[in-house]
C-alpha cells in the first residue's frame, strides 16, 4: 500500500485507447486529466471521484490521454513526463479506483469542440455518468472549453459535475503541479519532489546491457536509458522492485560517466546484497534521495572510493527515510 489512509485495493480495469468501455466500467464517473505525476493535487480529484461513485452506486475511474496532449503538438520537443503510462497504471491501482479508460490524443480529438466533447465524446462514446476536473481544466478546439463552460454542458447532458479547488502543501500558498516537480527533479530535490507527489518517485525501464564497467569496478550495475529524462545528474539513494515482492535497496547514478565517456545519460543502479541476472527485466526505481552531483575523477581508484561512500549514505538516507512508496 502507498500509505495507511489509503484505500484497499480492490479489482482494477485498464481500458486500452482502442477498446471500447468494459461493463465493469459503464456507466462511470471519471476524473479527467493528463495526470502527469498523478500528485497530491490530483488525488485530490480521485478522493472526489471515489466519493462521488459512492454515491451514485456507480464506478470510479479515471480518464486519460495518449500521447500527452503537448507531445501531440510539439512533437519534436523533448518533454520531460514525470509518469509513463505503465506508472500511472500502477499508481491508480493503489487508489482504491476501478479502472483507468485512456483514449488516444489525436488530429481528431483535437479538433473536437466543448460542446461535442461532452456530449458526444464523454456522454456518447464512453457512457459516463459525471466528471471529476481540476479548476483549471481546459478542453475542446483550442482549449475553449473552461470549467464553467464544462459545468454548464454536464447540466444539459445530464452528467454529475465537481470542479476541484488548487491544492497546496501545508503550510504553503503555490499550488501542486506538476511544472513544480520537474523544477525540483532538475536541480535535485528528491525531498521536495516526494513531498509534493506524496510518494517516491519512481520510473520503470528495461534493463539494458552496457559496457561491464561497473562490475570491473566491482559495482556491477543494471543500466536503464530514461528518455527525455530531465532528473538531475548525479548519485541517488534508490529503491527498486525486481518484481511482486521483490525489492532490494541499492545506489543509483544518473548522468553521462564524465570519468570515462561522456556519454548519452543513463541510469546505473546497483543493488545492495544482490547477485542474478537482470538484463531484459523490466524494472521500477524509485529516488529516495540526492547525495551528489555527477564528477569527474581523476582516477578509477579515486570514483570507487567516493563509490564506497555513496554506498554508505545511501544505506543511511535509506534506512532513515518513511516516505511512501506505490510499490510496495
Amino acid at each position: 500500500m502507498a500509505s495507511g489512509d489509503e484505500p484497499a485495493m480492490r479489482p482494477f480495469t485498464i481500458c486500452g485507447a482502442e477498446a471500447p468501455v468494459p461493463p465493469a466500467l459503464a456507466g462511470a464517473i471519471a476524473a479527467i486529466g493528463n495526470f502527469d505525476g498523478v500528485h497530491r493535487g490530483h488525488r485530490v480529484l480521485v478522493e472526489n471521484v471515489r466519493a462521488a461513485a459512492r454515491e451514485a452506486g456507480r464506478p470510479a475511474a479515471v480518464l486519460t490521454f495518449e500521447p500527452h496532449p503537448r507531445a501531440y503538438f510539439a512533437p519534436d520537443a523533448p518533454m520531460f513526463r514525470l509518469t509513463s503510462l505503465a506508472a500511472k497504471e500502477i499508481v491508480f491501482a493503489h487508489l482504491g479506483l476501478d479502472g483507468l479508460i485512456v483514449r488516444r490524443f489525436d488530429g481528431a480529438l483535437a479538433a473536437t469542440g466543448a460542446r461535442a466533447f461532452v456530449l458526444d465524446f464523454l456522454k456518447g462514446s464512453l457512457g459516463l455518468s459525471g466528471v471529476v476536473v481540476g479548476h483549471d481544466f481546459h478542453f475542446g478546439r483550442g482549449r475553449e472549453g473552461t470549467p464553467a463552460i464544462l459545468a454548464d454542458l454536464c447540466r444539459e447532458a445530464g452528467l454529475g459535475c465537481r470542479i476541484v479547488e488548487p491544492v497546496a502543501l501545508a503550510g504553503e500558498t503555490e499550488p501542486v503541479s506538476s511544472s513544480a516537480i520537474r523544477a525540483a527533479l532538475a536541480s535535485g530535490d528528491i525531498a521536495r519532489a516526494n513531498a509534493l507527489l506524496g510518494y517516491r518517485w519512481f520510473v520503470l525501464g528495461q534493463v539494458r546491457h552496457g559496457d561491464k564497467r561497473g562490475r570491473q569496478l566491482g559495482f556491477p550495475t543494471a543500466n536503464v536509458m530514461l528518455p527525455d529524462c530531465g532528473l538531475a545528474h548525479g548519485i541517488y539513494a534508490v529503491r527498486v522492485r525486481l518484481g511482486p515482492g521483490e525489492i532490494h535497496d541499492g545506489v543509483a547514478s544518473y548522468g553521462r560517466r564524465p570519468t570515462f565517456d561522456d556519454g548519452a545519460p543513463l541510469l546505473e543502479v546497483y543493488l545492495f546484497d544482490f547477485s542474478g541476472d537482470l538484463y531484459g527485466r523490466e524494472i521500477a526505481v524509485e529516488c529516495v534521495g540526492y547525495i551528489r552531483g555527477e564528477e569527474r575523477f581523476a582516477s578509477a581508484e579515486a570514483l570507487i572510493a567516493r563509490m564506497h561512500v555513496d554506498a554508505d549514505v545511501a544505506r543511511t538516507l535509506l534506512a532513515a527515510d518513511q516516505t511512501p512508496s506505490m510499490l510496495a
